[in-house]
């Protein structure tokens, strides 16, 4: 029933796995070792060898973001202004420097376009429908109006996006720029749209909805998240190179001590005879 538990556990076969690895690799290398420079000697040795190659394979992974891997980049939401219902929303925000003055008798996709209007003067950037960016800041404008239950999926559209901020510095010029370890804020507004069935009849082929221009258009408002990528990297190749490094000190100024002490004059040996001995120890002894 054991084996079994084993078996099923997938905590406990994990945990039995690195403990078998290391013992089997580890330990087999130890052993080998041992065997000609000593216990402790084979130790060190050992032990500093597994610690760079730690920072070794740290730095591999933090340079190209593989391996040992944290949280990716993703659109964040904004805390309380994530999802807003209308223009005067956006005001309200603090996203609209200037509420637009939009006429009585404007429909819904009118001021759509007033709000894109004082967007593109505020400095903001409509990205292309086809870029990838695009793609990812819809999918996640679909999650959060579908989490506030603004829709429901397959009822809007994501229309445009709105794209400011995100610049890096400090640059040398506009193609150096891998000194640029500072970052603005990113954000992005992605303006949905919603959808209305042209024909629902059994038995024939669904004709894909059209945009509701009687319909007000929604905005989601979201943060880049940089994430940490290469944190755990980086833990790793610090971590691991400080005791690699405190390791090679212990092994340098172990040889240090044996040179010292293989340099020095070797103690001249008295040879004693039995006679001499014997005397001694009736000396010892009256005494």
């Amino acid at each position: 029933m054991s084996l079994l538990a084993i078996g099923w556990e997938p905590e406990i076969r994990g945990l039995l796995t690195v403990i078998m690895a290391v013992v089997v690799l580890c330990g087999s290398i130890y052993f080998i070792m041992a065997t000609n420079m000593g216990a402790r000697l084979a130790f060190l040795v050992v032990l500093a060898s597994l610690f760079g190659w730690m920072m070794l394979m740290g730095i591999t992974w933090w340079i190209y973001g593989i391996g040992l891997r944290g949280p990716d980049p993703t659109w964040a939401e904004v805390p309380g202004r994530t999802v807003l219902q209308d223009t005067s929303a956006l005001y309200r925000a603090g996203i609209l420097d200037v509420m637009p003055e939009i006429p009585a008798d404007a429909t819904f996709a009118d001021e759509s376009e007033l709000v894109a209007e004082q967007l593109l003067e505020q400095g903001y950037e409509i990205l292309d429908n086809s870029s990838a960016e695009f793609g990812q800041v819809q999918a996640q404008a679909a999650v959060f109006l579908e989490e506030e239950g603004a829709f429901e999926a397959g009822q809007f559209e994501i229309v445009e996006v709105f794209d400011i901020g995100g610049d890096r510095y400090p640059r040398i010029n506009e193609s150096l720029d891998f000194l640029a370890f500072f970052h603005e804020p990113h954000f992005v507004l992605a303006e949905a749209a919603p959808l209305e069935q042209v024909r629902e009849e059994p038995g024939r082929a669904p004709v894909p909805p059209t945009i509701d221009e009687d319909s007000q258009r929604q905005y989601v408002y979201m943060v880049r998240d940089l994430g940490a990528r290469r944190q755990p990297a980086m833990v790793l190749t610090i971590g691991g190179g400080a005791i690699f490094l405190a390791l090679c000190y212990l092994l340098h100024r172990r040889e240090k001590f044996l040179r010292q002490n293989l340099a020095m004059p070797a103690t001249p040996v008295v040879q004693v005879t039995a006679t001499e001995q014997a005397d001694a120890e009736k000396e010892s002894v009256s005494v």
